[in-house]
């Protein structure tokens, strides 16, 4: 958010002063339901889907509700900044409902470059609508009108991270990648595309404008429905992130092989495998999460065999070549395209998940059969649900073997390679093709 130098301010004559307010009242429900929605990502994990389906958001025409979600997701990514700005120009804390005005009026200036006439005048207007919030209309149109006059000054990126989460990445990781990490949180990425095999990546990347990642993944900066784009109704790929595509890639399941996805939804990872030709089952706790990939394998004519069954609790008594536990997790890894998930994500529940991570691992050893393979992947940065997940299953489990990975074959970044073999991705790596998502991964082959 770089500070502009601006010119004199010039008073708006009467005819533009018209074209201003008409603009603005157009757009007055669309910045309430961006209000809506930023509130409901910052009270608890998701808040922001559940938000997307309530009166204010579902009443706006279409071209609105997708306004409504950019500046909620500018916002969120650019939180930190956004109330660095603000706290200079406030003497003591406003209601709540002000700062979300005022949250959201700097989000679509400073970030999504709305015209700050228009995004001000709104707000003025979303304080005089309420008798809570109209006693304060005074001071947002200060606070604004003084931020478009004099700018916003420095700010500092790492501010939109949680303190306990920069602490951590810190640490863990060192300032440089911490810096890496937080101007990453900053951007919104594209979306990147799996293939089915024997498609050509080039064709499809000419196709959606985009350009073919390492591994095959077809990067686009397309917005819209997806439903629309080239080759959807062909069924010849899914919406995958990048790095999320690199663990089965890891697994490397063949053609006639049997293979296990513990827990499969949405069902990126199921597909992948499906079209590598092993037969394979895929487990889920979640009836509603498997429709996606229910629907996804009807769209693109592969098929699974799918139970929905916490993968610890299936009684089928079968083992199989390759195993796949993409665990759950904090999912801080994803923070591109999921920012809500750094601000509602607690501390305490690191540990709580890397208790069910040791289950499901354990559970995961006992499905592999001799000479099989498993593959032990989480969307996570924080260490004890990665790298000490596999230093403690290894202790316990002396048959299984670290294969070491090479980030080449599996389309991961050269720097994600760990001295230990495992996979350890980070979402400021590949930083000239707009990033990927935080992953860590390890193979691990069952030699006794």
């Amino acid at each position: 958010m770089a500070d502009k130098a601006r010119g004199p301010r010039r008073e708006p004559k009467p005819q533009e002063e018209r074209v201003h307010d008409e603009t603005a009242d157009i757009g007055v429900e669309a910045r309430v339901a961006a209000g809506v929605l930023l509130n409901a990502a910052l009270i608890r994990r998701g808040g922001l889907d559940e938000a997307l389906a309530l009166p204010a958001v579902t009443a706006l025409p279409g071209p609105d509700r997708a306004f409504a979600r950019a500046v909620a997701m500018a916002a969120l990514r650019r939180l930190g900044e956004i109330d660095q700005i603000l706290d200079r120009r406030l003497q003591k804390r406003p209601p709540e409902a002000i700062r979300t005005i005022m949250r959201v009026s700097l989000a679509q200036t400073l970030v999504l470059g709305t015209p700050a006439f228009a995004a001000v005048s709104t707000a003025v207007k979303l304080a005089e609508r309420e008798v809570k919030t109209r006693p304060y209309k005074a001071l947002v149109n200060a606070v604004l009108r003084g931020i478009e006059r004099e700018g916003p000054g420095p700010t500092d990126a790492v501010g939109n991270l949680p303190d306990w989460i920069a602490a951590r990445w810190k640490q863990t990781y060192g300032d440089a990648a911490l810096q890496g990490l937080a101007q990453a949180a900053t951007e919104e990425p594209a979306t990147d595309l799996s293939l089915k095999p024997g498609e050509d990546p080039e064709a499809l990347a000419a196709l959606v404008e985009g350009e073919v990642l390492p591994g095959g993944t077809v990067r686009t900066g397309m917005r819209g429905d997806v439903a629309t784009w080239p080759g959807y109704e062909d069924g010849i790929w899914w919406v995958q992130d990048a790095a999320a595509a690199v663990p089965v890639r890891l697994l490397a399941p063949q053609a006639g092989e049997t293979a296990l996805d513990m827990c499969a939804a949405p069902g990126g990872k199921t597909l992948q495998i499906a079209a590598s030709g092993a037969s394979v089952a895929a487990l889920d706790r979640s009836d509603a999460r498997l429709n996606r990939l229910r629907q996804n394998l009807g769209r693109t004519g592969l098929a699974a065999e799918i139970a929905v069954m916490p993968a610890e609790e299936w009684l089928d008594s079968r083992t199989f070549d390759a195993v796949l536990l993409d665990a759950p997790c904090t999912a801080t890894g994803t923070f591109r395209r999921n920012p809500e998930v750094l601000r509602t994500t607690k501390p305490a529940e690191v540990g709580k998940l890397a208790d069910v991570q040791h289950r499901l691992l354990d559970a995961a050893a006992e499905r592999v059969a001799p000479g099989g393979r498993l593959v032990y992947c989480v969307c996570s940065l924080e260490r004890e649900e990665g790298e000490t997940q596999i230093i403690a299953f290894l202790r316990r489990n002396p048959a299984f073997r670290t294969a070491p990975a090479d980030p080449g074959a599996v389309g991961a970044p050269s720097e994600a390679l760990t001295p230990e073999g495992w996979l350890r991705i980070l979402p400021s790596m590949w930083a000239d093709k707009g990033g990927v998502d935080g992953f860590f991964a390890a193979r691990l082959d069952r030699v006794g």
